[in-house]
């Protein structure tokens, strides 16, 4: 019987990369293989050269067609190659792999927090028409129509998720009306990326199909660091992460996010477009300009949890990646500068 592979993959668009994806109906007894595609339409290749090539590299059960072709359909992750079958220049899941294999001994486990927000049209989905809604302060974790925004479209996202596979940890309402979290992990790179990005995608497909108060479908799932000017939080992507030095020694921890001091300004430029909007210092973040790290502080660049300072081990939370970054760079970066720094 013929089942379908939706292939995934990630573009070239600048300054920050979108998801692309295409469907392909193999026969029973075929294996997923290489396909193409027109890179020319996807920021990725000129008009004369114009095939790209995509490699599957993570395959996971397809949530949204569990009752076709006996539950056999799937949700392929690619990567990008060049005809000769190299790494196309826009495939930064090459250098995140090649960065895991290099500290394969440092064992890095990483937990990404996905921070969006959802809009209907062009305003957040729930605000009003005309103004604002009320200030923050009752919309994190909170409960009520009056204050939860979306809430269908995230519990059905959880649950396909969860049925696809994917190790999510779970999900929140966050401080700014209309923007939620979901938390991928732990895993090692770069296959917490490669979740991540099929994590993004499936929010994107399951937005489509919600209308919102106009009864329009018109909702979509935004990964603007910024989404609204003023006195509202950005939208960030913290990723936590842990060598095995550190699941043991509170010193490793220190000396993880010391290392991190060291190359702030190259992580800064890697970690999502129009991070300079959100880390003002204001908001639960700190400034971009400068560097800190603290237990319990959510207002540093890295926090210590507080219950690594107590038990003496465990990981610690890199706060300043953009909800729009790319976790194969983000994880990939973190492994060259912590592992680094001690090997």
């Amino acid at each position: 019987m013929p089942y379908q592979a939706e292939y995934i993959w990630v573009d070239g668009s600048k300054p920050t990369a979108k998801l692309r994806s295409k469907t392909r109906v193999y026969q029973d007894d075929e294996d997923l293989g290489l396909w193409g595609f027109d890179g020319s339409s996807t920021n990725q290749a000129p008009g004369d050269q114009s095939d790209v090539v995509l490699r599957p590299v993570h395959v996971i059960n397809d949530p949204l067609k569990p009752d076709t072709n006996g539950g056999r359909n799937v949700l392929v992750m690619c990567e990008t190659l060049l005809p000769d079958l190299s790494p196309h220049p826009s495939n930064t899941r090459a250098a995140c792999a090649a960065a895991a294999e290099k500290y394969s001994s440092f064992d890095m486990w990483f937990g990404i927090e996905q921070e969006y927000t959802f809009f209907e049209g062009i305003k957040p989905l729930g605000w009003p028409d005309n103004g604002f809604p009320a200030p923050q302060g009752g919309y994190y974790c909170g409960v009520g129509s009056d204050e939860i925004f979306g809430r269908p479209i995230v519990n059905e996202h959880m649950q396909a998720l969860i049925d696809a596979g994917i190790l999510i940890g779970g999900i929140n309402a966050e401080v700014m009306p209309s923007q939620w979290e979901f938390q991928v992990g732990p895993m090692v790179a770069p296959q917490v990326a490669d979740e991540l990005w099929l994590s993004r995608w499936l929010l994107y497909r399951i937005a489509e199909d919600h209308e919102g108060p106009s009864g329009i479908k018109n909702i979509s799932a935004t990964l603007n660091p910024k989404p609204m000017e003023g006195d509202w939080n950005g939208a960030g992507a913290h990723t936590n992460f842990s060598t095995n030095e550190m699941r043991e020694s509170y010193e490793a921890c220190i000396a993880a996010a010391e290392a991190l001091k060291v190359n702030h300004d190259l992580h800064i430029e890697n970690y999502g477009h129009g991070i300079e909007r959100r880390l003002t210092g204001h908001h639960e973040t700190a400034s971009y300009k400068q560097f800190s790290y603290g237990a319990s502080d959510r207002g540093a660049s890295v926090r210590i949890p507080w219950q690594v300072e107590k038990e003496g081990r465990g990981y610690i939370e890199d706060r300043r990646p953009n909800a729009n970054c790319d976790p194969y760079v983000v994880t990939g970066l973190i492994l060259e500068t912590v592992c680094g720094s001690a090997g």
